[in-house]
């Protein structure tokens, strides 16, 4: 049976569908069968992956912020799900540095927002929340990550992140451990794919310089992070969500990584998509003096594999492949939701 087959005919909610992972996921979720219902502010870019696959036509899609209690905890309410995966953020360190403020009412707030709204209302079966690898304490040491770790966070967007974690942590063991409902957090590494059109993204700089026949500036070649494609980790969700509905006593922590071998620099990863891209792609260099980010980031995600069964399929090749076949047959040669719905349909085998 595919992973998705379980999907089939649950109410599931989503928040941040939205935005890149959210859009794909959501496509993935609507592929399964399922009762789909996304809260959201408006989608993050200008063109957008959620526009492109006129994902609203296909589910229920409610505009919101996870920063307003009243509206998010009244269509939970009203749509009493089963399955609940988090994903609203401000997902981006650069702009952490610009907007702190805004940073943590979304990250720590919003996560508290819906877990209350899920404690009163007693609906939920399995609910999981998605951080980030960036939530430890980083002493930029060459080996992967553990759980186990200590949590901490740098900059606002990191630190926001591992404050989700703790609230994550306090609700499931004061309120939703007693009612046997399983409540998880995934921390994912760098992310990408087709239709990310995000800024400050080394995939997506990569994708504006060479549709313009520029280079590629890189600002940072030398730093290195746990690259996937972005159906890596979200096949990881819904396998968690899946797992623990079955189990409970299985939710908890989990790093969501690639093989240790395909935690690449930024510079490797740029000459991946060079080589990928052709018709005279390039690559320059040029660091711009920007805020504090971590040079050496990896995990450990041997929990997930021993616990849970997986294991990526993509390796880091692959995934630059799939991104530039994306970014190449969109929108000149088929609608982003063939391409899409195809390489989930090549990913999952259905």
């Amino acid at each position: 049976m595919s992973i998705l087959d379980f999907y089939r005919g649950k109410r599931v909610f989503l928040t941040g569908h939205t935005g890149f992972k959210g859009s794909w996921l959501s496509q993935i979720l609507i592929l399964a069968g399922a009762d789909v219902t996304g809260y959201s502010l408006d989608p993050p870019t200008d063109p957008s992956l959620f526009s492109l696959l006129k994902i609203e036509d296909k589910m229920r899609s409610e505009t919101g912020d996870v920063t307003d209690f009243g509206h998010l905890h009244s269509l939970i309410r009203e749509v009493r799900p089963e399955i609940v995966f988090h994903l609203a953020a401000q997902p981006l360190v650069r702009e952490s540095y610009r907007e702190p403020l805004l940073t943590y009412e979304t990250n720590v707030m919003g996560t508290v927002n819906l877990l209350e709204a899920l404690r009163r209302e007693e609906c939920a079966r399995s609910i999981l929340n998605v951080t980030t690898d960036k939530v430890y304490l980083n002493r930029e040491v060459r080996r992967g990550y553990t759980e186990e770790d200590a949590l901490d966070g740098f900059d606002p967007y990191s630190n926001s992140k591992s404050c989700s974690e703790l609230v994550t942590h306090s609700y499931r063991n004061s309120f939703f451990a007693a009612k046997n409902t399983a409540v998880s957090t995934a921390r994912a590494g760098n992310v990408i794919g087709g239709g990310d059109f995000a800024k400050d993204r080394i995939v997506p700089d990569c994708v504006r310089a060479a549709s313009k026949g520029e280079p590629i500036i890189v600002r940072n070649p030398s730093h290195v992070r746990p690259f996937q494609h972005v159906l890596e980790p979200l096949a990881a969700y819904l396998l968690i969500a899946e797992k623990q509905w079955e189990d409970p006593s299985l939710a908890g922590a989990y790093n969501v990584g690639p093989d240790a071998a395909d935690a690449v620099t930024a510079g490797a990863i740029t000459d991946m998509f060079v080589e990928a891209w052709g018709e005279g792609a390039s690559r320059l260099d040029r660091p711009d003096g920007g805020p504090h980010e971590a040079s050496l980031l990896m995990l450990d995600s041997t929990k997930i594999s021993e616990k849970l069964g997986y294991a990526p399929r993509w390796d880091i090749r692959t995934a630059v492949k799939k991104t530039v076949e994306w970014h190449k047959s969109v929108p000149d040669k088929e609608e982003a939701s063939e391409c899409t719905i195809r390489q989930i349909k090549e990913y999952f085998h259905v």
